[in-house]
């Protein structure tokens, strides 16, 4: 099976171009599933792995998809389904893996049910708040050329968030609504004990971070 990783690692070294969603990113939520399942009971690695390394292999062609229509979850499964079986991976795993990777997401809507499900749907939520968090959601803005600060209304979400709070022109989004729409909420969705620990440490330092900067997009200090 190590060999396999191997081999997932580099398709997903040429998949992914996006400077928030690219190996790095995959990495580190690969390496917190690993970290989580320690702390689980009964966790199938041969299910984890392959699926934390695949989890955003159609995250590209989502953020290329300006209707709104392409959930990467979704597409992602069949994706890593098409792959896995180049690698002849048994069906029953194959499966297994496209669960954790179709119900990743809170915004696809579809619950995670199994334990491999629910640390990988933590890990990448942790990813996504911190230290670490900040510094992908303005490396977005970047590249998707997104102002600092939006206004949070109404109007902008009915405009510009579809389905379970996908975005559907990235450019219209910005760092603060992000924080408002997605991440302080992130912690309280976690499944597992330990995601939930870790969770809860690292939204309070993102709390810091965008409460003084929205003082100063207002000129208060």
């Amino acid at each position: 099976m190590q060999s396999n990783i191997e081999k997932i690692k580099e398709k997903m070294k040429l998949e992914l171009s996006c400077s928030a969603h690219n190996i790095d990113h995959v990495m580190r939520v690969y390496n917190l599933c690993k970290l989580i399942a320690e702390s689980e009971n009964n966790v199938n690695m041969d299910v984890l792995q392959p699926a934390a390394l695949l989890h955003d292999i159609a995250r590209v062609i989502e953020s290329n998809d300006k209707s709104g229509a392409t959930d990467h979850a979704l597409l992602g499964s069949e994706m890593a389904r098409e792959f896995l079986e180049e690698l002849d991976y048994p069906k029953d795993l194959i499966e297994q893996i496209q669960h954790c990777i179709s119900t990743h997401r809170f915004r696809t809507g579809n619950a995670p049910k199994t334990i491999e499900a629910k640390i990988l749907f933590d890990a990448d939520k942790l990813d996504a708040i911190g230290a670490i968090g900040i510094a992908r959601t303005f490396m977005l803005a970047g590249q998707f050329g997104q102002r600092i600060t939006e206004d949070t209304t109404d109007e902008y979400a009915l405009l510009n968030i579809v389905d379970n709070g996908r975005i559907k022109d990235v450019s219209k989004h910005s760092p603060l609504m992000e924080y408002e729409y997605k991440f302080k909420r992130i912690p309280d969705k976690l499944f597992t004990d330990k995601g939930k620990e870790i969770g809860k440490s690292r939204l309070e330092h993102m709390d810091i971070f965008f409460s003084r900067l929205d003082k100063e997009i207002n000129g208060a200090i």
